[in-house]
């Protein structure tokens, strides 16, 4: 694997040198070696997050399994991704993070990505060749965006062969006056994004800049704590970042801290809209904000992809992981369009609804995993976003509190395709892949999943 070797192409207005670090050359247990591969075989990865040192579940790290479609719906097949021999894992490949990755993959499954999230190589992207089983192949160069993105960036794939990483800054309130007669100025936040091949595993490009309130939003008390999930249009001359929006009163009298400082009371009622951070690409320029005012939600997930291109050329956007909101983008104008609108409630005649992890298929269909308020569990829908209806799949695991757990984590949902391919365990308990067939609308249990303690199934590439 070569080391610390990377070309940059800069052309932000707002540059941050950005510096190699020295990245660790242990072998992993699961060296791939030498082994032949059968040529043309579509594995399907398989990634768990499992406990730290401590037992808190999840936070210890993630390992991936390559399977057959065929293993994924044989339900005599068994992967026991957790098995461990005294300390050690016998099963899998653990991928490199302090805590569970945020992995990404290509489209025929043949990579996976991923940028390490804290620790000491926080910040260090790395690409996978997927040979089968626990063969995973660490391949091109491994990539250090912790300058420009911290050691605790948001990432995604935002479109095939293009990778997107943000980050921004908690709001940092300005004021003016003193005790007991301060005056509110606003809560900026500054905003940082780097582009990567996912080919090449290179920086294409960075922009630093501030978040691009309006004078009139940033009086108001708007403010942006974190970014994420970005999806590059279908002209490729969008990029679309999702947002976690808050709001403070400016026109009431602030508290005071214990260090003496004011504290502004939320005004989080009075939020206007979703909203989505939008710049030209691949320039990384001409920041603005766009709003939806059909709901209040915000839509940049917390693991999982919230945003993608439907085969109609617009993206959708789901207000994940508190909402029951699909949005539309325009493909013509960049911006929302108010006339659109998905209601998983509506569709499914039930109250409560929140899309924990979704991913588009084609032609209007889409998968849906949710949670309903006040229930424990995690159900299944397959929806049609073009006549805005839904159908419930049933799982016979689906009111299992554990899923409340694992469904709050997941990351991304297979597809192959009219099949679309779901790992679910319970927390700490066993599973199976269900696959879902997009065109007879049924779901059908595959292959078992075998948990442990603390650990449970992340998704499915």
């Amino acid at each position: 694997m070569k080391k610390n070797l990377f070309r940059i192409v800069l052309f932000s207005t707002v540059i941050s040198a950005l510096t190699l670090g020295s990245c660790s050359n242990d072998d992993n247990s699961n060296d791939p070696g030498t082994d032949p591969v059968e040529e043309g075989t579509r594995w399907i990865s398989l990634t768990g997050s499992f406990p730290d040192e401590d037992g808190s579940a999840g936070n210890g790290g993630t390992r991936a399994y390559a399977i057959t479609p065929e293993n994924a719906t044989d339900p005599n097949y068994e992967v026991d991704l957790f098995k461990m021999n005294g300390e050690a894992y016998v099963n899998g490949f653990a991928l490199k993070s302090s805590r569970t990755a945020r992995v990404q993959a290509s489209e025929d499954g043949k990579f996976l990505y991923n940028i390490q999230y804290t620790g000491t190589e926080g910040g260090v992207f790395n690409k996978y060749q997927v040979l089968g089983a626990g063969q995973y192949k660490e391949v091109g160069s491994e990539v250090n965006t912790a300058s420009i993105l911290g050691t605790s960036p948001r990432w995604v794939k935002a479109a095939e062969g293009i990778g997107v990483g943000v980050f921004a800054g908690s709001a940092t309130l300005t004021y003016g006056g003193t005790a007991p007669n301060f005056v509110y100025k606003n809560r900026d936040s500054e905003v940082k994004i780097a582009t990567i091949d996912l080919n090449n595993t290179y920086i294409i490009n960075t922009a630093i800049f501030n978040f691009p309130w309006t004078d009139e939003e940033r009086a108001a008390g708007y403010g942006v704590s974190r970014i994420d999930v970005p999806i590059l249009n279908a002209a490729k001359n969008k990029l679309y970042i999702g947002c976690n929006v808050s709001k403070v009163d400016p026109t009431k009298a602030p508290t005071i801290d214990a260090n003496g400082l004011p504290v502004w009371p939320s005004d989080a009622a009075n939020i206007n809209g979703t909203k989505t951070l939008v710049v030209d690409y691949p320039l990384l320029r001409n920041a603005k904000v766009i709003t939806s005012t059909l709901t209040k939600t915000n839509n940049h997930g917390y693991r999982t992809m919230t945003q993608y291109v439907g085969t109609d050329g617009h993206v959708y956007q789901a207000t994940a992981t508190g909402g029951a909101d699909i949005l539309r983008i325009s493909k013509t104008t960049n911006d929302y369009d108010a006339s659109y609108q998905f209601n998983l409630n509506t569709a499914l005649g039930i109250t409560g609804a929140q899309i924990k992890a979704w991913r588009y298929v084609k032609d209007g269909i889409a998968v849906v995993l949710y949670t309903i308020t006040g229930t424990s569990g995690g159900y299944v829908a397959l929806v049609n976003l073009t006549d805005k209806t839904a159908t419930k799949l049933t799982t016979e695991i689906e009111t299992d509190a554990g899923l409340t757990t694992t469904l709050g984590q997941y990351q991304n949902i297979g597809v192959i395709g009219d099949n679309v391919y779901l790992p679910l365990t319970p927390a700490g308990k066993d599973g199976n892949i269900y696959i879902v067939n997009t065109k007879t609308k049924a779901i059908t249990k595959g292959a078992k999943l075998k948990a442990a303690s603390g650990s449970f199934y992340l998704g499915a590439y």
